[in-house]
């Protein structure tokens, strides 16, 4: 099969085509989404393959995106499983009895393949029809799922889920291991079905310290990426610039928030590693010129690196026009080439 634009950037073999996708593409950014979701709960909706097919594929028919992202939540394996979570609006994950002793465990069992049949059924369905745009597959990193279920919801601080870390580090690593093996057969079984890349995020990691990070956070997500070996993977966290280095050394493409240029990234990361990003989502509701210099300048800066993938520094605003993401994968298109090229030649940085 010939290599798409996306996967040739994620292994470091970037031709002169630069791909585009965004987070949170599927979304309610696009008004067909909303329709066809009406009033299913996130949760009811993510078991179902016809939906999620339709809801994945909206963004690639619209945008012309190079790469399709599975339309589902980092909560469905842990609900699959067993575990109490509800999706509210407004809100988010909603855990009914959290996780704080060593007897809650109980009530985060394993996860076998067949309880995510839906995922296969629908991965399968995508990939008929997605045929050369790659679809990704993804899920939520040790540290993020187990904030939610220690939390019992979301949190500004983590406080109660970092105070656990380090007050009681053997339930600590034990409950990681137990998401980290969820997480991985959730990932395992998209992969089968025909995703040919996923995404781990770990989207609370950068509340921690670099130490704590090193210390609590990245075995687990180690053990996650490494049981993944037949796909790129592509690793990304928000307000990860500090742990930048950690996080790439466990995957192949590190994925960047807006917070770090993607020059500096690619040197923090030792210039090995294809980037991911990292426009700044609050851009979009910028008039178009400025945001069109902004797309531009995070083309030259992705340039430093082997590979880059652009997207969004975090996922699509819900209240983002459609038709500016539009307009921005055709400038992505036309131009980035040129843009990368130039920039590549001229060694242009951020600074």
């Amino acid at each position: 099969m010939t290599a798409s634009p996306f996967l040739a950037a994620a292994t470091g073999n970037q031709g002169p085509q630069l791909p585009v996708w965004f987070m949170r593409q599927a979304g309610r950014s696009l008004p067909e989404y909303r329709t066809v979701r009406a009033d299913r709960p996130m949760l009811e909706s993510c078991t179902d393959p016809d939906l999620v097919t339709e809801v994945t594929l909206q963004p690639v028919r619209r945008h012309g995106v190079d790469a399709a992202i599975l339309f589902s939540d980092i909560m469905v394996p842990l609900a699959a499983a067993g575990v109490g979570v509800e999706i509210v609006a407004g809100v988010g994950p909603v855990i009914a009895e959290p996780i704080r002793t060593e007897a809650d465990l109980a009530r985060v069992p394993a996860l076998d393949p067949s309880d995510v049949g839906f995922i296969d059924t629908a991965v399968r369905q995508l990939v008929a029809e997605l045929g050369e745009t790659p679809l990704i597959g993804f899920a939520g990193a040790p540290f993020t799922m187990a904030s939610y279920l220690v939390e019992g919801g979301p949190s500004k601080d983590h406080a109660r889920t970092k105070a656990l870390m380090v007050g009681a580090p053997e339930l600590w690593h034990a409950l990681c291991a137990r998401i980290a093996a969820i997480s991985t057969v959730f990932l395992q079984v998209q992969v089968a079905a025909g995703a040919r890349t996923v995404q781990l995020f770990d989207s609370w990691a950068g509340s921690l310290s670099v130490a704590d990070y090193r210390e609590f956070v990245l075995p687990h997500s180690t053990a996650v990426l490494a049981a993944i070996t037949d796909v790129p993977r592509i690793h990304f966290g928000v307000g990860t610039g500090e742990l930048l280095a950690d996080m790439a050394g466990i995957t192949d493409v590190i994925g960047v928030d807006w917070r770090v240029p993607l020059d500096e990234a690619a040197r923090r990361v030792g210039g090995t590693k294809p980037v991911q990003g990292n426009l700044d989502p609050a851009l979009l509701q910028a008039p178009w010129p400025v945001l069109a210099d902004r797309v531009r300048q995070v083309i030259r800066t992705g340039a430093q690196a082997p590979g880059h993938i652009f997207n969004l520094g975090h996922g699509v605003p819900p209240q983002t026009d459609p038709d500016v993401l539009t307009r921005i994968v055709e400038l992505v298109h036309t131009e980035g080439p040129e843009l990368r090229a130039a920039a590549r030649a001229d060694g242009v940085t951020s600074s």
